[in-house]
């Protein structure tokens, strides 16, 4: 790859000519998600088709001083973007400094335009100066873990605290794997999950090559009663925390208290893993996910996030709990299963 100037933007489809100094910069950046990783971007364009561009920043001597994965999102409901990263909760802008994050700015709104991809939408990182920002939609939950499972339990309020101690009284039991029949329970149990949401379920391959990808650090835990998984999370591990990333219940895990196991478990589970922090994701401020996770001691921390607009465009609309598809979700409830996973990927893909 050609030398440029002095943090001159570089843009390049993945992979990166040279992966191995991509994996270097994260690895070696205090502010890296696993969404800037190569890992990540890789396992989302095999699995959605939607290719991922890296901008790049470096010094004169061609290091890196900062990298913004982007994949380009399309999708004939919801429209094009380049999202940094797809599917991800975090990512944008890494970068050494300000000067080098202004760059990839730069660079993403350049590349948009050669696209010809109306907007850029990243979900972390610094905020470009100039770009549209947007807050008071999410909300992220994290905190340290406690040292065992008594000190744990008194670090939940009170209330759920009882129903966290009435679920290990249960007769649930816990696995945790990353095999085929993992896999399978947890497909099952996120896609019902989902559609009782009223939310269309994302393709099966994103889950399996995200397990792929992270290799040890990621797997599933499932709850089972009497052998039937009723709960089921599929969770990253970065960095000494633990990301709960993609979970869900059926019908009977309210029932059976198999969320409040489901959880309590990852922490045990986390800790044996060496980990000292547990982040619970982000959820839409007002929403049942939002005041759950305060139920369990988690202060809320509102997410800002950035957009760049070509002139004279909107910002898409992927909200499910916008007026705009509260039809659309209330029909989706009431699909069969069967039809909503294989209508869901389609439509699903195209959120990013």
């Amino acid at each position: 790859m050609a030398r440029r100037g002095v943090n001159a933007p570089i843009q390049s489809p993945v992979a990166l000519s040279d992966a191995d100094a991509w994996d270097a910069y994260v690895a070696a950046h205090p502010d890296a998600t696993p969404f800037h990783t190569r890992a990540w971007c890789e396992a989302i364009t095999r699995a959605t088709g939607h290719r991922c561009h890296l901008v790049t920043a470096r010094d004169a001597g061609g290091a890196l001083t900062g990298l913004l994965p982007l994949h380009h999102i399309r999708s004939p409901l919801f429209g094009q973007a380049l999202v940094g990263s797809g599917f991800a909760v975090g990512g944008g802008i890494l970068a050494d400094d300000a000067a080098a994050a202004a760059v990839l700015a730069q660079g993403a709104a350049d590349m948009a335009r050669s696209l010809g991809v109306p907007s850029v939408e990243l979900r972390g990182g610094p905020l470009p100066e100039g770009w549209q920002v947007e807050q008071d939609i999410y909300a992220g939950f994290a905190r340290d873990l406690a040292v065992d499972d008594d000190t744990e339990l008194l670090a939940i309020p009170r209330k759920q605290r009882a129903e966290v101690r009435k679920a290990l009284d249960g007769g649930l039991t816990v696995t945790t794997g990353r095999d085929e029949q993992h896999r399978r329970d947890h497909y099952r149990i996120y896609a019902t999950s989902v559609r009782n949401l009223g939310t269309p379920v994302f393709p099966k391959s994103l889950f399996s090559c995200v397990i792929d990808a992270f290799g040890d650090a990621a797997d599933i835990l499932d709850v089972r009663d009497d052998g039937k998984v009723v709960a089921s999370v599929l969770s990253l591990y970065w960095r000494g925390t633990v990301m709960p990333y993609w979970g869900g219940g059926t019908t009977d895990a309210r029932r059976l208290r198999a969320n409040e196991l489901l959880y309590f478990a990852l922490m045990r589970h986390a800790r044996t893993r060496g980990c000292t922090r547990f982040d619970f994701g982000r959820s839409k401020i007002g929403t049942g996910p939002f005041a759950y996770k305060k139920n369990w001691g988690f202060e809320p921390k509102p997410l800002v996030y950035a957009r760049w607009l070509a002139p004279g465009e909107k910002a898409r609309d992927t909200n499910p709990n916008s007026a705009k598809y509260r039809l659309q979700v209330d029909l989706w409830k009431k699909l069969p299963l069967w039809a909503a996973n294989r209508i869901g990927p389609l439509i699903a893909r195209g959120l990013g």
